[in-house]
């Protein structure tokens, strides 16, 4: 069990073994699993970064990421240019359907939309505009329309779940309903939430994860706040 400030000092210093980060510039508190993060970076690579590296903490059960991206770039580069720059980064990703997907740039922030046939597509688009300048922010509304018509094989999930290291040994039920996959049970940090929501992902012919994992956490009763 772990007191709000044991998680408080975890979650700095995962923060601190980032490359990309310097500890001065995001403040973390927290209470009863619920961090917040806050601060300002240069860079919208930075804010993913530490809101990753919180969300791999053991016992983070909620993230609320009050990160603001400020940088020069940020004040001269316009919408117009932030996007030709996005299109160009699809155009050189041989990965990346640029046909498939609209791109919506207003004050720094951009929305990803279209329909694709698999997540993975999804995921790389989004990671692909982390490092531009100018972002400040994704929205990805982008769908997945897969034309697999396979059975999906509840088996099958089970089965990666319990091959990976960060997953096995949790608590977690899955459930098969037509293209949909259904995540119930408990696990011990964000991050393993979302790696589970990815392996699910990965199953061909699913169209939708419906991840209701709860994160969970015992806390000591002599928990201080911070």
């Amino acid at each position: 069990m772990k007191t709000n400030t044991e998680l408080q000092k975890n979650v700095q210093d995962a923060i601190k073994r980032e490359p990309l980060l310097h500890a001065a510039e995001i403040g973390v508190t927290a209470k009863d699993g619920v961090v917040a993060l806050t601060g300002v970076v240069d860079h919208y690579a930075k804010k993913i970064e530490a809101e990753n590296a919180a969300k791999k903490v053991i016992g983070v059960k909620v993230l609320v990421e009050n990160i603001i991206v400020k940088s020069q770039d940020s004040l001269s580069i316009t919408d117009d240019e932030i996007a030709t720059e996005i299109l160009k980064t699809f155009k050189s990703n041989a990965l990346i359907p640029e046909n498939k997907i609209k791109v919506i740039v207003e004050n720094g922030q951009v929305t990803l939309e279209g329909d694709l046939q698999w997540d993975y597509q999804r995921e790389i688009t989004q990671n692909a505009i982390r490092y531009l300048s100018g972002v400040k922010g994704v929205i990805n509304h982008i769908k997945i329309i897969s034309d697999i018509i396979d059975d999906i094989k509840q088996k099958d999930i089970e089965h990666a779940m319990n091959m990976n290291w960060a997953l096995y040994n949790n608590d977690i039920h899955i459930q098969v309903s037509g293209a949909t996959v259904i995540l119930t049970g408990t696990v011990n940090s964000w991050h393993q939430k979302e790696e589970a929501g990815r392996i699910a992902w990965k199953t061909p012919g699913v169209k939708h994860v419906d991840n209701r994992l709860l994160v969970d956490y015992e806390y000591s009763n002599n928990s201080l706040s911070s």
